[in-house]
């Protein structure tokens, strides 16, 4: 899994599972998963992190230790949502 943010300003948080487990799972054998949160969403997490405004190392380093763990993909997805943090996802089995 990666996180990063693009020249636009927008949050990606990407990762790409291969193997046997998922192709039992999905019906093969590769699955991407992506979330974008836009620019303005962002900022949100700012705040809820306690983390300087448009600081975007220490946001990135502050998600990646709350959300390095197996199910950080869903993880990730229930906190934006729990945070009322707009985002766009794509799954592709």
């Amino acid at each position: 899994m990666k996180i990063y943010f693009n020249e636009k300003g927008q949050l990606y948080f990407d990762g790409h599972d291969v193997g046997k487990s998922v192709e039992e799972y999905c019906g093969d054998s590769d699955y991407e998963y992506i979330y974008t949160v836009e620019p303005e969403e962002v900022n949100k997490f700012y705040n809820l992190l306690s983390i300087r405004d448009g600081d975007q190392s220490a946001l990135l380093q502050e998600i990646k230790n709350r959300f390095s763990v197996n199910k950080a993909y869903s993880l990730f997805g229930v906190f934006m949502r729990e945070n009322n943090i707009k985002f766009g996802s794509f799954t592709r089995p």
